[in-house]
């Protein structure tokens, strides 16, 4: 693929911004668990889940917001992803958690689109923090 301007990426699907995130996300929480030994193979997809599911990110982003973390420009991209209509109805989980995890997974997929990688690590750094601090661990 050619590469995106950041013009095309505004223009994209918020869904497909949602699309690119959820694999940036997944990537680099695999790469962390690896790279930190806490998982026995057979239990990493189990483990990775309580960083990627839709409850987890839900959780991520309302912190996100309520400390002002994300940019006006991140907001934005949010609330998009956020209120984009999927046409699927989430099986796990309540819709508007569903909803909040699009939104944060179309940040993350804009700012890999647009090649903001610092800030989308800086985020998943967070992000995996979030999570950890929320289970107890460090």
């Amino acid at each position: 693929m050619s590469q995106l301007r950041i013009e095309d990426v505004k223009q994209l699907n918020a869904l497909a911004l949602a699309y690119m995130g959820d694999a940036v996300l997944e990537q680099r929480v695999r790469e962390h668990l690896l790279l930190n030994g806490r998982a026995k193979p057979n239990r990493l997809h189990k483990e990775a889940t309580s960083y990627v599911s839709a409850k987890a990110q839900s959780m991520i982003v309302h912190k996100m917001m309520d400390e002002n973390y994300l940019t006006e420009e991140e907001v934005a991209v949010f609330k998009r992803g956020r209120n984009a209509k999927s046409g699927s109805i989430p099986k796990n989980t309540d819709v508007q958690t569903y909803r909040n995890s699009s939104g944060f997974e179309a940040v993350l997929g804009s700012l890999y689109l647009t090649k903001q990688y610092t800030r989308v690590n800086e985020i998943i750094d967070y992000a995996i923090e979030i999570v950890e601090q929320s289970k107890g661990g460090s």
